[in-house]
């Protein structure tokens, strides 16, 4: 016999075989992550706990090339849902994912999505300064210790904005825990920081293994985003804060005396949303207060969207859930987190800023912002050469938006370089202008961005500055024979007018899933927001930048967020029998809508005065909020019915009702009859027919007053309020009014006004929002 033929057969079998598995498990579906939510109520009588259910039904689709591996079923459940919501998350194929929707108990399968994070002076501004916050957290108060949860990328718990001195035990009610890993240890946890917990089994399930040599698999926070984010809504009082000299003062959170409980859900990658509803799930079960959720995707439908699911259960248990409106303004329609059981926080500014200035070589004086603090600096008496490398094509040039790898040497070394806004991060265009040979940079805002100042620790001398203003030194740098500027920076500077303003950047309405309810809901301060910030990152998060800081500066409506958080914190530490919707009710119907000029607020993009589309109800009023006088209350019921107006079919609707025989009562005519502390109605036939709505109010100021209401003037419509009187006679007695619109002329453009109802003391107002649909 021929043994090196026979060698040769056996090796050609081989590679066979090895082609014929690789071409099996290429054609093999893959799986991905689903979120399966069931109904609890049809758990079989056979099982004892949900998990053996949730396994068995994996178990009952699992295809057949899986049937003969050991517990295969049981092992691709990533997590088991029990508090907020009732389901778990599993690895499925396609053709499993359509068995599983078909399955007994089960109420809808809807796949991973990936999530983004929304990226001192404001208890001032806010009117919550030490001594009003002290007697706030008055000592009567010490049975009604708050803990905010706060859903992020971790916390650095070394901060001393987590300092636990001058709390008292952790509260009796608390049944979370310090989970512990790489440079996390229960040492880290304290009486301020009460719990801290990770969740990665998503992530890992559609990433891989998180890369333990360079993230760490724990709850401290390298990214410093968590961090941030819980200062700011509960972090104690820290004397002398700062980031570089700039914002110097006392740094401390809204509510200073609340607890904290971290719960790390975003990784390298993003944040998914098996991880988040693992960790609101968990968090409702530890017993947070109050939830503040700086992370956001697209606009889903409310069935599909699993963390509006995962908030209803949330506030079904007594939780406020704060959620961050997004950063994908100044387009209009743009906002995210849209339940009305979910409070969406737009941004604005505050009365600070860090001006800094451009001196052209023509004299002419160019006012931007700047955060730079380092040993580069140029002098205010000197010119330097400066030179913009964009071109008068509407087509954008890489150089001119400084891109990594476009700017030369020869072109930038020595000079000041002016590079548009846009594509690459703010601070890394200076990287780049410094990695080239440039001595400064003006940052230059584009259209997306109008004027609109975000102030960075830039990484050389750097100003960021208007459309308009950088318009007019690219024109300058382009038509000077020898064009040279300077840079100069003014430090931090208080007294700002006018301010609040809304920011060009803070996500808009309408409300695209629902016109009746107004999103969002209020804004709050998000503009240049000292906090406390991880050890593990630099001020400008570049890999490059070696620099640490104790406290930085961050911009977006991640940092509005948690502003309101703490706000509830503090209305729920003085009210701690108040619902979810009590709680958003006092901070929507005590919001502001006037500058500290006594103007109509203004929107940062267009110049003109807001409208709710872009500020809500309005800009938060901490200390009204805490009194308002009157509220409007709504329950899981109210909730139920409100979602029976929004064409879902039964099967969808028990992705909240969680018990198969509820059903529509049919109640409401429409989502406006919702008990909202907005009123917003759609005409949809034209001639319309009159719209009214009913609105009940609860009393919860002074026991015997009478309230009078006063009602804006519309062009479109008579707006009559029936009684116009209301009379309380006790605490907590409940009184309704109706509200009736009748068309005068069909507007083409929404139009905005207010109803207040007011005791002399208190004023209670609502926003109204009329809407005529177009003829079909």
């Amino acid at each position: 016999m021929d043994f090196s033929k026979a060698r040769w057969s056996v090796q050609a079998l081989s590679l066979v075989a090895v082609l014929l598995q690789a071409s099996f498990s290429a054609c093999a579906p893959t799986p991905k992550t689903y979120i399966i939510q069931m109904a609890a109520s049809e758990m079989p009588s056979s099982f004892d706990f949900y998990h053996e259910w949730y396994a068995s039904t994996m178990k009952s689709v699992s295809s057949s090339q899986l049937e003969d591996e050991e517990d295969d079923a049981s092992t691709r459940i990533i997590y088991n849902y029990e508090t907020a919501f009732n389901g778990f998350a599993a690895r499925l194929d396609d053709e499993e994912a359509e068995l599983m929707a078909e399955a007994d108990g089960v109420l809808a399968v809807t796949p991973e999505t990936v999530l983004q994070l929304h990226t001192t002076r404001s208890p001032d501004f806010l009117g919550i300064g030490p001594e009003v916050s002290n007697r706030i957290w008055s000592a009567s108060l010490a049975d009604h210790d708050v803990i905010v949860g706060v859903l992020d990328t971790g916390i650095w718990p070394e901060s001393p904005s987590f300092s636990d001195k001058g709390l008292g035990p952790v509260p009796a009610k608390w049944k979370g825990l310090c989970q512990t890993g790489r440079g996390f240890t229960t040492a880290n946890c304290n009486r301020k920081i009460v719990g801290a917990r990770i969740f990665y089994n998503g992530y890992e399930a559609s990433s891989g293994p998180i890369n333990e040599t360079t993230e760490l698999k724990s709850p401290r926070d390298q990214d410093g985003h968590g961090t941030h984010t819980a200062a700011t809504a509960a972090g104690s009082p820290v004397q002398d804060a700062n980031l570089f000299g700039y914002a110097g003062g006392v740094a401390r959170g809204m509510a200073p005396r609340a607890r904290v409980a971290a719960y790390k859900v975003c990784w390298a990658g993003g944040c998914f949303s098996s991880d988040i509803l693992a960790a609101v799930d968990r968090a409702v079960s530890d017993g947070v207060d109050v939830l503040s959720i700086s992370l956001g995707g697209g606009a889903s439908r409310y069935y599909l969207d699993s963390l509006s699911i995962a908030s209803f259960g949330a506030m079904q248990m007594g939780v406020f859930v704060s959620c961050s409106a997004g950063n994908a303004g100044p387009d209009p329609i743009s906002l995210t987190n849209l339940s009305p059981w979910i409070t969406t926080v737009g941004a604005s500014t505050m009365d600070r800023d860090f001006p800094a200035t451009v001196t052209l070589g023509n004299g002419a004086n160019i006012t931007g912002v700047s955060l730079y603090k380092g040993l580069r600096n140029l002098s205010p008496q000197e010119q330097y050469p400066v030179v913009y490398l964009g071109g008068n094509s509407s087509m954008p040039d890489p150089r001119s938006l400084c891109l990594e790898g476009t700017l030369q040497p020869h072109d930038v070394s020595g000079k000041i370089v002016i590079c548009d806004r846009g594509i690459s991060p703010r601070v890394q265009k200076g990287q780049v202008v410094k990695e080239a040979g440039g001595i400064g940079m003006i940052l230059a805002n584009t259209a997306a961005n109008g004027e609109e100042l975000v102030a960075d620790s830039h990484l050389l001398p750097a100003v960021a500055v208007g459309e308009s203003e950088g318009i007019a030194a690219k024109s300058y740098s382009k038509s000077a024979t020898k064009p040279t500027a300077t840079l100069s920076f003014g430090g931090t500077k208080l007294g700002i007018r006018p301010s609040p303003v809304v920011a060009a950047f803070s996500s808009r309405g309408p409300n695209v899933l629902t016109l009746e309810i107004l999103k969002p809901d209020v804004v709050a301060p998000g503009v240049n927001i000292l906090a406390a910030w991880s050890g593990d990152a630099s001020p400008s998060s570049l890999p490059s930048d070696s620099r640490r800081v104790a406290f930085n500066i961050l911009s977006g409506t991640s940092m509005s967020c948690p502003h309101v958080a703490g706000v509830a914190a503090l209305i729920k530490a003085n009210h701690p029998d108040w619902s979810p919707a009590q709680i958003k009710s006092a901070l929507m119907t005590t919001a502001y809508v006037h500058d500290n000029t006594y103007r109509p607020m203004k929107d940062a993009a267009t110049g003109k005065a807001s409208t709710p589309f872009e500020h809500g109800a309005g800009h938060i009023h901490p200390v009204r909020a805490l009194n308002p006088g009157l509220v409007y209350d709504i329950g899981q019921a109210d909730y139920l019915e409100f979602l029976c107006t929004q064409r879902m079919t039964p099967m969808q609707l028990r992705t909240f009702t969680k018990n198969s025989n509820m059903t529509c009562r049919h109640t409401f005519s429409s989502a406006s009859d919702l008990n909202y502390p907005a009123i917003s109605v759609v005409f949809e036939d034209q001639p319309s027919k009159p719209l009214t709505v009913r609105r009940t109010v609860t009393n919860v100021g002074t026991p015997s007053s009478t309230y009078h209401v006063k009602v804006t003037k519309f062009k479109g419509a008579d707006v009559v309020v029936e009684p116009n009187i209301l009379h309380f006679t006790s605490s907590n007695q409940k009184l309704t009014y109706k509200v009736t619109m009748t068309t005068k002329a069909a507007q083409k453009a929404p139009e905005f006004g207010a109803l207040s109802w007011s005791d002399g003391v208190h004023v209670v107002r609502s926003p109204v929002i009329l809407t005529w649909l177009p003829p079909q």
